[in-house]
């Protein structure tokens, strides 16, 4: 079993990129989906979350304006769409899988994490 984020890049403030994880080896509709970020110097911090029913959670109101997040059953990958980037938004992007697929913003609660990609805002 695999998880394998795609998408990072180096994009201009009020840029856009997408964020795909891709499963391999399960199926991400058993398991809660999340998606983590570490900005250099600080903490890792939950951003948002697909539960195994397909419920969508966001950990902090200033994501869920921009940023959206959806789940392609057929091709086993959740997708982080992030709008209007800013600097702070810099960090490694990680998805995890939770196999109660209830979420959560602990990151301890995740068993299994892909490598992450490089999301850098930068004029």
């Amino acid at each position: 079993s695999q998880l394998v984020e795609s998408g990072g890049d180096l994009v201009h403030p009020g840029g856009f990129l997408r964020l795909s994880c891709a499963a391999s080896g399960f199926a991400m509709s058993s398991y809660a989906i999340g998606w983590f970020r570490q900005a250099p110097g600080k903490e890792r911090e939950g951003v948002a979350c697909m539960s195994a029913i397909g419920v969508a959670y966001w950990y902090a109101e200033s994501w869920k304006g921009r940023f959206t997040l959806s789940r392609d059953i057929a091709g086993n990958t959740v997708s982080l769409e992030m709008n209007s980037l800013r600097h702070d938004d810099t960090a490694i992007y990680y998805c995890a899988r939770r196999q109660s697929g209830v979420c959560s913003d602990s990151s301890s609660l995740y068993e299994d994490w892909g490598q992450g990609t490089q999301v850098t805002v930068s004029s």
